[in-house]
Protein backbone atom coordinates (compact mmCIF):
# COMPACT_ATOMS: atom_id res chain seq x y z
CA UNK A 1 0.00 0.00 0.00
CA UNK A 2 1.01 3.40 -1.27
CA UNK A 3 1.36 6.34 1.74
CA UNK A 4 1.53 9.75 1.53
CA UNK A 5 4.84 11.23 2.80
CA UNK A 6 3.59 12.28 6.70
CA UNK A 7 4.45 12.80 9.99
CA UNK A 8 3.30 11.90 13.15
CA UNK A 9 3.78 11.22 17.24
CA UNK A 10 3.54 8.04 19.54
CA UNK A 11 1.39 8.60 22.65
CA UNK A 12 -0.45 6.25 24.23
CA UNK A 13 -3.70 7.34 25.43
CA UNK A 14 -3.09 6.89 28.86
CA UNK A 15 0.05 9.25 28.70
CA UNK A 16 -1.94 12.38 28.11
CA UNK A 17 -2.57 15.10 31.10
CA UNK A 18 -5.82 15.07 32.85
CA UNK A 19 -7.50 14.97 36.25
CA UNK A 20 -8.28 11.39 36.39
CA UNK A 21 -4.76 10.04 37.32
CA UNK A 22 -4.87 8.42 33.61
CA UNK A 23 -5.17 9.70 30.17
CA UNK A 24 -8.16 8.66 28.49
CA UNK A 25 -10.22 9.39 25.53
CA UNK A 26 -12.02 12.27 26.69
CA UNK A 27 -11.94 16.08 26.26
CA UNK A 28 -8.15 16.02 26.54
CA UNK A 29 -7.48 13.99 24.04
CA UNK A 30 -9.59 15.47 21.49
CA UNK A 31 -7.50 18.48 22.35
CA UNK A 32 -4.21 16.29 21.35
CA UNK A 33 -5.71 15.28 18.34
CA UNK A 34 -6.41 18.94 17.66
CA UNK A 35 -2.52 20.15 18.08
CA UNK A 36 -1.47 17.24 15.96
CA UNK A 37 -3.61 18.78 13.25
CA UNK A 38 -2.47 22.49 13.93
CA UNK A 39 0.84 20.91 13.51
CA UNK A 40 0.88 19.46 10.27
CA UNK A 41 1.52 16.02 11.54
CA UNK A 42 -0.98 13.40 10.27
CA UNK A 43 -0.29 10.44 11.83
CA UNK A 44 -1.15 9.48 15.78
CA UNK A 45 0.38 6.15 16.93
CA UNK A 46 -0.86 4.27 19.83
CA UNK A 47 0.10 1.23 21.53
CA UNK A 48 -2.95 -1.81 21.74
CA UNK A 49 -5.98 -0.21 22.91
CA UNK A 50 -6.86 -3.59 24.74
CA UNK A 51 -8.19 -4.08 28.91
CA UNK A 52 -4.72 -4.46 30.41
CA UNK A 53 -3.94 -7.09 33.04
CA UNK A 54 -0.27 -8.08 34.59
CA UNK A 55 2.14 -5.59 34.81
CA UNK A 56 -0.40 -3.06 33.20
CA UNK A 57 1.15 -4.01 29.48
CA UNK A 58 -1.06 -3.01 27.04
CA UNK A 59 0.63 -5.72 25.16
CA UNK A 60 -0.54 -8.44 27.64
CA UNK A 61 -4.71 -7.94 27.27
CA UNK A 62 -7.32 -9.90 28.90
CA UNK A 63 -9.05 -9.72 25.51
CA UNK A 64 -7.43 -9.23 21.62
CA UNK A 65 -11.04 -7.28 20.44
CA UNK A 66 -11.91 -5.28 23.93
CA UNK A 67 -10.92 -1.95 24.48
CA UNK A 68 -9.38 -0.88 27.74
CA UNK A 69 -12.14 0.38 30.28
CA UNK A 70 -9.27 2.59 32.25
CA UNK A 71 -9.65 4.80 29.44
CA UNK A 72 -12.84 6.00 29.65
CA UNK A 73 -13.40 9.53 30.09
CA UNK A 74 -15.08 11.18 33.44
CA UNK A 75 -16.03 13.95 32.28
CA UNK A 76 -17.87 12.43 28.31
CA UNK A 77 -19.78 10.23 31.30
CA UNK A 78 -20.49 13.82 32.81
CA UNK A 79 -21.84 14.96 29.62
CA UNK A 80 -23.86 12.00 29.21
CA UNK A 81 -25.40 12.39 32.52
CA UNK A 82 -24.09 8.92 33.47
CA UNK A 83 -22.42 10.24 36.43
CA UNK A 84 -23.02 13.85 38.25
CA UNK A 85 -19.98 16.25 40.11
CA UNK A 86 -20.33 14.19 43.10
CA UNK A 87 -19.43 11.01 41.78
CA UNK A 88 -16.26 12.21 42.18
CA UNK A 89 -15.82 13.66 44.93
CA UNK A 90 -14.08 10.61 46.47
CA UNK A 91 -10.88 10.93 43.84
CA UNK A 92 -7.66 10.08 45.03
CA UNK A 93 -4.98 12.30 44.92
CA UNK A 94 -3.40 11.02 42.06
CA UNK A 95 0.73 11.93 40.95
CA UNK A 96 0.33 14.47 38.04
CA UNK A 97 3.72 12.58 36.63
CA UNK A 98 3.03 9.08 36.20
CA UNK A 99 -0.13 7.03 36.00
CA UNK A 100 -0.26 4.77 39.74
CA UNK A 101 -2.23 1.91 38.96
CA UNK A 102 -2.89 0.48 41.79
CA UNK A 103 -4.90 3.49 42.81
CA UNK A 104 -6.37 4.75 39.29
CA UNK A 105 -8.19 1.08 38.87
CA UNK A 106 -10.91 0.86 41.41
CA UNK A 107 -11.58 4.18 41.96
CA UNK A 108 -12.03 4.08 37.87
CA UNK A 109 -13.96 0.58 37.72
CA UNK A 110 -15.65 2.48 40.83
CA UNK A 111 -17.07 5.33 38.43
CA UNK A 112 -17.62 3.00 35.87
CA UNK A 113 -19.71 0.82 38.04
CA UNK A 114 -21.80 3.69 39.34
CA UNK A 115 -22.52 5.05 35.76
CA UNK A 116 -23.60 1.47 34.76
CA UNK A 117 -26.72 1.91 37.89
CA UNK A 118 -27.34 5.57 36.28
CA UNK A 119 -27.71 3.69 33.10
CA UNK A 120 -29.85 1.31 34.19
CA UNK A 121 -32.18 4.11 36.03
CA UNK A 122 -32.14 6.18 32.73
CA UNK A 123 -35.33 6.90 30.62
CA UNK A 124 -32.64 7.73 27.41
CA UNK A 125 -33.99 5.57 25.60
CA UNK A 126 -31.89 6.45 22.58
CA UNK A 127 -28.93 5.11 24.92
CA UNK A 128 -30.38 2.25 26.07
CA UNK A 129 -31.04 1.44 21.83
CA UNK A 130 -27.22 2.12 21.30
CA UNK A 131 -26.41 -0.15 24.04
CA UNK A 132 -28.51 -3.08 22.18
CA UNK A 133 -27.19 -2.60 19.13
CA UNK A 134 -23.35 -2.42 20.30
CA UNK A 135 -24.22 -5.81 22.14
CA UNK A 136 -25.59 -7.41 19.07
CA UNK A 137 -23.10 -6.35 16.84
CA UNK A 138 -20.13 -7.23 18.79
CA UNK A 139 -21.70 -10.45 20.35
CA UNK A 140 -19.04 -12.87 18.25
CA UNK A 141 -16.36 -11.43 20.95
CA UNK A 142 -18.22 -9.70 23.74
CA UNK A 143 -20.36 -12.61 24.57
CA UNK A 144 -17.18 -14.70 25.68
CA UNK A 145 -15.23 -11.84 27.17
CA UNK A 146 -18.01 -10.33 28.92
CA UNK A 147 -18.52 -14.10 30.80
CA UNK A 148 -14.63 -14.28 31.06
CA UNK A 149 -14.37 -11.28 33.01
CA UNK A 150 -17.43 -11.39 35.51
CA UNK A 151 -15.74 -15.04 36.16
CA UNK A 152 -12.45 -13.60 36.83
CA UNK A 153 -14.36 -11.26 38.86
CA UNK A 154 -15.85 -13.85 40.74
CA UNK A 155 -12.84 -15.90 41.08
CA UNK A 156 -10.82 -12.85 42.65
CA UNK A 157 -8.95 -11.84 39.56
CA UNK A 158 -7.61 -15.70 38.93
CA UNK A 159 -6.33 -16.88 35.93
CA UNK A 160 -8.66 -19.72 34.40
CA UNK A 161 -6.32 -22.09 34.76
CA UNK A 162 -7.59 -22.16 38.19
CA UNK A 163 -11.24 -22.08 37.96
CA UNK A 164 -13.25 -25.81 38.45
CA UNK A 165 -12.49 -28.40 35.09
CA UNK A 166 -16.02 -27.43 33.80
CA UNK A 167 -15.55 -23.48 33.65
CA UNK A 168 -12.18 -23.75 32.66
CA UNK A 169 -13.07 -26.32 30.25
CA UNK A 170 -16.15 -24.37 29.17
CA UNK A 171 -19.13 -27.09 29.52
CA UNK A 172 -22.17 -25.82 28.29
CA UNK A 173 -24.01 -26.71 31.47
CA UNK A 174 -21.50 -24.69 33.58
CA UNK A 175 -21.39 -21.97 31.62
CA UNK A 176 -25.25 -21.69 31.09
CA UNK A 177 -25.10 -21.93 34.88
CA UNK A 178 -22.72 -19.01 35.50
CA UNK A 179 -24.84 -17.14 32.77
CA UNK A 180 -28.03 -16.85 34.98
CA UNK A 181 -26.15 -16.40 38.27
CA UNK A 182 -23.66 -13.56 36.79
CA UNK A 183 -25.82 -12.17 34.45
CA UNK A 184 -25.52 -8.72 36.09
CA UNK A 185 -21.98 -9.04 36.40
CA UNK A 186 -22.06 -9.37 32.47
CA UNK A 187 -24.27 -7.13 31.25
CA UNK A 188 -22.02 -4.55 33.07
CA UNK A 189 -18.86 -5.84 31.64
CA UNK A 190 -20.21 -5.58 28.30
CA UNK A 191 -21.61 -1.67 29.39
CA UNK A 192 -18.35 -1.03 29.84
CA UNK A 193 -17.40 -1.43 26.67
CA UNK A 194 -19.79 0.00 25.38
CA UNK A 195 -19.02 3.42 27.05
CA UNK A 196 -15.18 2.78 25.85
CA UNK A 197 -16.10 2.14 21.78
CA UNK A 198 -18.47 5.09 22.03
CA UNK A 199 -15.78 7.26 22.97
CA UNK A 200 -13.23 5.96 20.92
CA UNK A 201 -15.62 5.94 17.68
CA UNK A 202 -16.02 10.00 18.42
CA UNK A 203 -12.26 10.42 18.94
CA UNK A 204 -11.48 8.40 15.46
CA UNK A 205 -13.62 10.49 13.93
CA UNK A 206 -12.61 13.81 15.39
CA UNK A 207 -9.16 12.71 14.34
CA UNK A 208 -10.39 11.82 10.50
CA UNK A 209 -11.80 14.92 10.19
CA UNK A 210 -8.99 16.88 11.00
CA UNK A 211 -6.91 14.73 8.52
CA UNK A 212 -5.16 12.96 10.98
CA UNK A 213 -5.05 9.34 11.04
CA UNK A 214 -4.29 6.68 13.87
CA UNK A 215 -1.48 3.75 13.86
CA UNK A 216 -2.64 1.44 15.76
CA UNK A 217 -0.67 -2.09 17.55
CA UNK A 218 -1.45 -5.71 17.11
CA UNK A 219 0.82 -7.70 19.08
CA UNK A 220 1.39 -10.83 16.92
CA UNK A 221 0.88 -13.24 20.44
CA UNK A 222 -1.88 -13.30 22.69
CA UNK A 223 -1.79 -13.01 26.76
CA UNK A 224 -2.55 -16.78 27.72
CA UNK A 225 -4.99 -15.04 30.96
CA UNK A 226 -6.95 -13.70 28.02
CA UNK A 227 -11.01 -14.79 26.46
CA UNK A 228 -8.92 -16.00 23.48
CA UNK A 229 -6.80 -18.62 25.01
CA UNK A 230 -10.25 -19.78 27.34
CA UNK A 231 -12.90 -19.50 24.63
CA UNK A 232 -10.47 -20.95 21.65
CA UNK A 233 -7.81 -23.71 23.19
CA UNK A 234 -7.97 -25.23 20.34
CA UNK A 235 -5.81 -22.39 18.46
CA UNK A 236 -2.94 -22.96 20.92
CA UNK A 237 0.01 -25.36 22.57
CA UNK A 238 -1.71 -26.20 25.92
CA UNK A 239 -1.98 -28.94 28.52
CA UNK A 240 -5.26 -30.46 29.43
CA UNK A 241 -4.99 -28.46 32.54
CA UNK A 242 -5.02 -25.41 30.44
CA UNK A 243 -1.54 -24.13 31.19
CA UNK A 244 0.59 -23.64 28.02
CA UNK A 245 2.88 -26.08 26.33
CA UNK A 246 4.86 -24.16 24.56
CA UNK A 247 5.48 -20.44 25.03
CA UNK A 248 6.88 -17.47 22.82
CA UNK A 249 10.07 -15.17 23.30
CA UNK A 250 12.90 -13.96 21.67
CA UNK A 251 17.07 -15.39 21.61
CA UNK A 252 19.08 -13.18 23.59
CA UNK A 253 19.65 -9.88 22.25
CA UNK A 254 20.17 -6.37 22.59
CA UNK A 255 17.81 -6.00 25.44
CA UNK A 256 18.78 -9.06 27.17
CA UNK A 257 21.62 -11.51 27.39
CA UNK A 258 19.04 -14.44 28.26
CA UNK A 259 16.19 -13.52 25.67
CA UNK A 260 13.22 -12.79 26.45
CA UNK A 261 10.09 -14.89 28.03
CA UNK A 262 6.77 -13.50 27.44
CA UNK A 263 5.05 -16.41 27.81
CA UNK A 264 2.47 -16.16 25.45
CA UNK A 265 0.73 -19.67 24.09
CA UNK A 266 2.21 -20.54 20.65
CA UNK A 267 -0.40 -20.94 17.75
CA UNK A 268 -1.44 -24.41 16.85
CA UNK A 269 -0.76 -22.89 13.17
CA UNK A 270 -1.91 -26.31 11.45
CA UNK A 271 -5.76 -25.81 13.13
CA UNK A 272 -5.50 -21.93 12.07
CA UNK A 273 -4.67 -23.03 8.44
CA UNK A 274 -7.40 -25.90 8.51
CA UNK A 275 -9.83 -22.81 9.57
CA UNK A 276 -8.62 -20.81 6.74
CA UNK A 277 -7.21 -18.51 9.47
CA UNK A 278 -10.75 -17.29 10.46
CA UNK A 279 -9.87 -15.79 14.04
CA UNK A 280 -6.88 -13.86 12.29
CA UNK A 281 -9.31 -12.58 9.77
CA UNK A 282 -11.66 -11.35 12.49
CA UNK A 283 -8.66 -9.86 14.58
CA UNK A 284 -8.25 -7.86 11.86
CA UNK A 285 -11.55 -6.78 11.06
CA UNK A 286 -12.15 -5.72 14.40
CA UNK A 287 -8.88 -3.84 14.82
CA UNK A 288 -9.43 -1.78 11.58
CA UNK A 289 -12.92 -0.68 13.08
CA UNK A 290 -11.15 1.01 15.95
CA UNK A 291 -7.42 2.47 13.66
CA UNK A 292 -6.66 3.61 10.40
CA UNK A 293 -3.60 1.90 9.69
CA UNK A 294 -2.13 -1.22 11.88
CA UNK A 295 1.79 -1.98 12.91
CA UNK A 296 1.98 -5.89 14.09
CA UNK A 297 4.32 -5.95 16.74
CA UNK A 298 6.95 -8.80 16.32
CA UNK A 299 6.09 -9.53 12.54
CA UNK A 300 8.82 -11.43 12.06
CA UNK A 301 7.49 -14.00 13.95
CA UNK A 302 4.82 -14.60 11.13
CA UNK A 303 8.14 -16.31 9.21
CA UNK A 304 9.66 -17.58 12.09
CA UNK A 305 9.11 -17.77 15.79
CA UNK A 306 10.87 -18.67 18.89
CA UNK A 307 9.41 -21.63 20.39
CA UNK A 308 10.37 -22.22 24.10
CA UNK A 309 9.04 -25.13 26.28
CA UNK A 310 5.88 -23.71 28.68
CA UNK A 311 8.15 -24.91 31.79
CA UNK A 312 11.41 -22.75 30.94
CA UNK A 313 12.60 -19.93 33.46
CA UNK A 314 14.44 -18.35 30.33
CA UNK A 315 14.19 -18.05 26.74
CA UNK A 316 18.02 -18.99 26.16
CA UNK A 317 17.02 -22.70 24.82
CA UNK A 318 14.54 -22.15 22.52
CA UNK A 319 14.77 -22.86 18.68
CA UNK A 320 12.69 -21.01 15.92
CA UNK A 321 9.95 -22.65 14.14
CA UNK A 322 9.12 -21.65 11.06
CA UNK A 323 5.24 -19.91 10.27
CA UNK A 324 2.59 -20.01 7.45
CA UNK A 325 3.28 -16.08 6.95
CA UNK A 326 2.77 -16.23 3.34
CA UNK A 327 -0.65 -18.28 3.57
CA UNK A 328 -1.81 -16.33 5.88
CA UNK A 329 -1.15 -13.01 4.36
CA UNK A 330 -2.59 -14.17 1.54
CA UNK A 331 -5.23 -15.15 2.80
CA UNK A 332 -5.91 -11.74 4.30
CA UNK A 333 -4.86 -10.13 0.88
CA UNK A 334 -7.93 -12.17 -0.78
CA UNK A 335 -10.70 -12.11 1.65
CA UNK A 336 -10.14 -8.46 2.91
CA UNK A 337 -8.29 -6.51 -0.08
CA UNK A 338 -4.93 -4.24 0.36
CA UNK A 339 -4.65 -3.38 4.16
CA UNK A 340 -2.46 -0.39 5.78
CA UNK A 341 -0.06 -2.43 7.85
CA UNK A 342 3.36 -1.77 9.11
CA UNK A 343 5.87 -4.41 9.71
CA UNK A 344 7.52 -3.82 13.07
CA UNK A 345 10.74 -5.87 11.69
CA UNK A 346 13.43 -5.51 14.45
CA UNK A 347 15.51 -7.80 15.90
CA UNK A 348 16.90 -11.01 14.64
CA UNK A 349 15.67 -10.62 11.18
CA UNK A 350 16.34 -13.50 8.29
CA UNK A 351 15.99 -13.77 4.73
CA UNK A 352 12.44 -15.50 4.44
CA UNK A 353 11.38 -12.03 6.65
CA UNK A 354 12.41 -9.76 4.42
CA UNK A 355 11.00 -12.44 1.58
CA UNK A 356 7.51 -12.19 3.75
CA UNK A 357 7.35 -8.33 3.96
CA UNK A 358 8.22 -7.17 0.44
CA UNK A 359 6.49 -9.49 -1.02
CA UNK A 360 3.21 -8.07 0.28
CA UNK A 361 5.14 -4.58 -0.31
CA UNK A 362 5.17 -3.68 3.10
CA UNK A 363 6.56 -0.55 5.07
CA UNK A 364 9.63 -1.83 7.73
CA UNK A 365 10.81 0.34 10.82
CA UNK A 366 14.03 2.34 11.02
CA UNK A 367 15.17 3.37 14.37
CA UNK A 368 18.05 5.96 13.70
CA UNK A 369 19.30 5.39 17.13
CA UNK A 370 20.48 1.99 16.39
CA UNK A 371 22.51 3.45 13.87
CA UNK A 372 25.47 5.01 14.98
CA UNK A 373 27.27 1.61 16.05
CA UNK A 374 28.49 -0.46 12.72
CA UNK A 375 29.38 3.26 10.61
CA UNK A 376 27.71 4.50 7.63
CA UNK A 377 26.66 1.34 5.99
CA UNK A 378 24.42 0.68 8.50
CA UNK A 379 20.89 0.42 7.25
CA UNK A 380 19.15 2.22 10.13
CA UNK A 381 21.12 5.75 9.07
CA UNK A 382 18.82 8.06 7.37
CA UNK A 383 20.69 8.13 3.97
CA UNK A 384 20.57 3.88 3.60
CA UNK A 385 16.46 3.96 4.16
CA UNK A 386 14.18 3.55 1.48
CA UNK A 387 11.09 5.35 0.40
CA UNK A 388 8.74 2.44 1.65
CA UNK A 389 9.49 2.41 5.32
CA UNK A 390 8.81 4.15 8.48
CA UNK A 391 11.34 5.86 10.17
CA UNK A 392 11.44 6.51 13.86
CA UNK A 393 14.05 8.24 16.20
CA UNK A 394 12.71 5.43 18.56
CA UNK A 395 9.93 2.91 20.06
CA UNK A 396 8.01 2.26 23.37
CA UNK A 397 10.77 -0.06 23.94
CA UNK A 398 13.82 1.49 23.45
CA UNK A 399 15.55 4.72 25.50
CA UNK A 400 14.25 8.31 24.34
CA UNK A 401 16.49 10.11 22.36
CA UNK A 402 18.10 12.59 24.31
CA UNK A 403 18.39 9.34 27.36
CA UNK A 404 20.42 7.21 24.62
CA UNK A 405 22.51 9.81 23.68
CA UNK A 406 23.37 9.93 27.57
CA UNK A 407 23.39 6.27 28.09
CA UNK A 408 26.17 5.35 24.82
CA UNK A 409 29.64 5.08 24.79
CA UNK A 410 31.74 8.14 23.51
CA UNK A 411 32.43 6.54 20.16
CA UNK A 412 28.98 6.11 19.27
CA UNK A 413 28.59 10.05 20.44
CA UNK A 414 31.05 10.92 18.31
CA UNK A 415 29.75 9.20 15.21
CA UNK A 416 26.07 10.60 16.25
CA UNK A 417 27.85 14.04 15.92
CA UNK A 418 29.70 14.01 13.16
CA UNK A 419 26.84 11.75 10.80
CA UNK A 420 24.52 15.20 11.93
CA UNK A 421 27.01 17.79 12.01
CA UNK A 422 25.82 18.54 15.53
CA UNK A 423 27.51 18.79 18.91
CA UNK A 424 24.76 17.05 21.04
CA UNK A 425 23.78 19.27 22.69
CA UNK A 426 20.06 18.84 21.93
CA UNK A 427 20.43 15.37 20.75
CA UNK A 428 16.66 14.41 20.79
CA UNK A 429 15.43 17.00 18.06
CA UNK A 430 19.19 16.53 16.11
CA UNK A 431 17.47 12.89 16.00
CA UNK A 432 14.63 14.17 14.68
CA UNK A 433 15.28 16.69 12.44
CA UNK A 434 17.42 13.63 10.60
CA UNK A 435 14.36 11.32 10.53
CA UNK A 436 11.86 14.10 8.99
CA UNK A 437 14.50 14.92 6.20
CA UNK A 438 14.96 10.93 5.09
CA UNK A 439 13.18 9.74 1.84
CA UNK A 440 10.86 7.23 4.18
CA UNK A 441 7.18 8.10 3.34
CA UNK A 442 6.59 7.95 6.95
CA UNK A 443 8.61 9.68 10.27
CA UNK A 444 7.36 8.85 13.93
CA UNK A 445 9.12 9.84 17.10
CA UNK A 446 8.00 9.46 20.54
CA UNK A 447 6.63 12.61 22.18
CA UNK A 448 9.24 12.20 24.93
CA UNK A 449 11.62 12.85 22.09
CA UNK A 450 9.86 16.35 21.59
CA UNK A 451 9.87 17.29 24.82
CA UNK A 452 13.74 16.03 25.04
CA UNK A 453 13.25 14.02 27.56
CA UNK A 454 15.75 11.41 29.53
CA UNK A 455 15.01 8.12 30.15
CA UNK A 456 13.37 9.28 33.64
CA UNK A 457 10.60 9.59 31.02
CA UNK A 458 11.03 6.07 28.93
CA UNK A 459 7.58 4.16 28.54
CA UNK A 460 9.04 0.48 28.67
CA UNK A 461 12.26 -1.60 29.90
CA UNK A 462 11.77 -4.55 28.19
CA UNK A 463 12.51 -7.66 30.30
CA UNK A 464 11.12 -5.36 33.16
CA UNK A 465 8.43 -6.92 35.09
CA UNK A 466 6.99 -4.16 36.52
CA UNK A 467 7.61 -0.08 36.34
CA UNK A 468 6.69 0.42 32.62
CA UNK A 469 4.10 2.10 30.92
CA UNK A 470 3.27 4.85 33.81
CA UNK A 471 4.35 8.09 31.98
CA UNK A 472 2.14 10.90 31.98
CA UNK A 473 3.26 14.01 29.81
CA UNK A 474 2.74 17.26 31.32
CA UNK A 475 0.07 19.70 30.78
CA UNK A 476 1.80 22.40 29.79
CA UNK A 477 3.37 20.62 26.65
CA UNK A 478 1.33 21.53 24.27
CA UNK A 479 1.94 24.48 23.79
CA UNK A 480 2.83 27.45 20.99
CA UNK A 481 6.77 27.34 21.18
CA UNK A 482 6.25 23.13 20.66
CA UNK A 483 3.76 23.78 18.03
CA UNK A 484 5.51 26.26 16.04
CA UNK A 485 8.75 23.75 16.09
CA UNK A 486 6.39 21.09 14.89
CA UNK A 487 5.25 22.73 12.09
CA UNK A 488 8.35 24.10 10.57
CA UNK A 489 9.79 20.66 10.54
CA UNK A 490 7.02 19.50 8.68
CA UNK A 491 7.24 22.32 6.30
CA UNK A 492 10.56 21.90 5.52
CA UNK A 493 10.86 18.33 4.84
CA UNK A 494 7.30 18.31 3.06
CA UNK A 495 5.43 16.30 5.68
CA UNK A 496 2.41 18.23 5.50
CA UNK A 497 0.18 19.19 2.64
CA UNK A 498 1.73 21.50 0.66
CA UNK A 499 0.74 23.42 -2.41
CA UNK A 500 3.22 22.76 -5.29
CA UNK A 501 5.23 25.62 -6.44
CA UNK A 502 3.87 26.87 -10.44
CA UNK A 503 7.57 27.61 -11.22
CA UNK A 504 9.87 24.95 -11.13
CA UNK A 505 13.25 25.91 -10.99
CA UNK A 506 15.69 25.05 -13.85
CA UNK A 507 13.02 23.62 -15.74
CA UNK A 508 11.97 27.19 -17.79
CA UNK A 509 8.50 26.28 -17.52
CA UNK A 510 5.31 27.05 -15.37
CA UNK A 511 4.25 24.14 -13.52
Amino acid sequence: MNYDRGSGIILHPTSLPGLYGIGDIGPQAHQWVNFLAQSGCTLWQVLPLGPTGYGDSPYQCFSAFAGNPYLVSPEALLEDDLLQADDLGDMPEFPEDQVDFGAVIPWKLGLLDRAYTRFQQSADQELHQEFDAFQSAQADWLDDFAIFMALKEAHGGGSWVNWSPTLRKRNPQALEKARRQYAEAIRRQKFRQFLFFRQWNSLRRHANELGVRIIGDIPIFVAHDSADVWAHPELFYLFDNGNPMLVAGVPPDYYSETGQLWGNPLYRWDVHTASGYAWWLDRIRGVLSQVDIVRIDHFRGFAGYWEVKGRAKTAKNGHWVPAPGMDLFNTIQSTLGELPIIAEDLGVITPDVVELRDHFGLPGMKVIQFGFTFGPLDPFLPHNHVKNCVAYTGTHDSDTARGWYDRVSEQEKDFFRRYLARDGHDAAWDMIRAVWMSVADIAIAPMQDFLGLGNEARMNYPGNPSGNWNWRMPAMALNTTLLNRLKEINYLYARMRLEPPKYMPGSGTIA
